[in-house]
């Protein structure tokens, strides 16, 4: 096997092209790449830790509030009606609900996001690059009250007295493991992460798939044309779900060497899941923008409805037709 030798030139001692960009190894580090299911290579962005801490602490300040304006109109309630007696048990009810489920909903109903993830660009997903499975969800969720929520607990109301020094230590102890974790590892993974199988990534909006949504806002009927040479009908569309639509946009965020193989490649697995009988060999990325705007306003408009498909996978779906399995 050739082998490329990293000797410097003769001329080494020439002045550096003030132009030449070092590469940027930041990045590089922080790059993570993973194979769907389907077969599509896509790369990420891992969080930096100091997002995903402001995301928490944004997240922690809503269930603060919500909890205080719930605790007040329970108070309320119950002293205009007189029955003050379980007043602190409907309190510790509802403070134990909003802490443990908070997270899990959002994260279940906003495809990996909170509102905190949301308002800094970031949102969880498998590491495996398969779909983000509820179990995973619940388990990254409920490892939280280990690392955050119960040593806190114990903090705020730990035992008076002699031992009351070493508790609040040991207790100190364990939650600067667990907070301090992610500086240790690759990946910045918490606990939760860990066991899950999750990364917290980036996922800014770009102004490429603003435009793309942008032309999807088209009349509701039986196709969805976006482009005029690709029009799309309903059972095409009814194939794919919301985890479909996320991946088909960071294929078609994806910049670099392979990403015109990458989008060959998912152009042509894509036609041959919908049955597609139009325009032979179209450009990939133009097929892809158009199939992403039509699905996009074709899941937008179910959901005015009632109706969300998480997945292809998804039984509650209508049944799909004009497709290949």
């Amino acid at each position: 096997m050739a082998t490329t030798s990293t000797a410097p030139p003769a001329n080494s001692g020439a002045a550096p092209d003030p132009k030449k960009k070092a590469p940027n190894t930041t990045a590089s580090r922080s790059e993570r790449r993973i194979v769907t299911p389907e077969g599509v290579a896509l790369t990420f962005q891992l969080a930096e830790r100091g997002e995903r801490a402001a995301a928490v602490l944004i997240d922690l300040v809503i269930m603060a509030v919500a909890i205080t304006l719930l605790v007040l109109a329970i108070v309320f309630i119950f002293s205009e009606i007189g029955i003050t007696e379980i007043a602190v048990a409907v309190i510790l009810l509802t403070f134990f609900l909003i802490r443990t489920f908070y997270f899990i909903y959002f994260e279940l109903r906003w495809q990996g996001a909170t509102p905190g993830k949301r308002a800094l660009g970031l949102r969880v997903i498998d590491r495996k690059g398969g779909y983000l499975r509820p179990d995973s969800v619940f388990a990254r969720n409920i490892m939280r009250e280990v690392e955050l929520f119960l040593p806190a607990l114990l903090l705020l109301a730990g035992p008076e007295g002699g031992s009351a020094g070493w508790v609040h230590l040991l207790t100190l102890g364990w939650l600067g493991v667990f907070v301090l974790l992610p500086f240790f590892n690759k990946d910045r993974l918490r606990a939760g992460d860990i066991v899950a199988g999750t990364w917290v990534v980036s996922a800014p909006k770009t102004v490429l798939l603003t435009d793309v949504a942008a032309k999807a806002e088209t009349p509701a009927g039986s196709h969805q044309a976006v482009d005029p040479e690709f029009a799309f009908s309903r059972s095409q569309l009814e194939i794919y779900g919301i985890y479909e639509l996320q991946t088909l946009e960071e294929v078609l965020r994806q910049k670099g060497p392979q990403t015109e193989d990458t989008l060959q490649e998912v152009t042509k697995r894509i036609q041959r899941k919908i049955g597609w009988t139009g325009v032979e060999d179209p450009s990939p990325r133009r097929f892809l923008e158009a199939f992403y705007a039509a699905l996009r306003a074709h899941l937008e408009s179910r959901m005015l409805f009632g109706e969300r498909r998480e997945s292809q996978h998804d039984r509650k779906a209508p049944p799909a037709g004009g497709g290949e399995g």
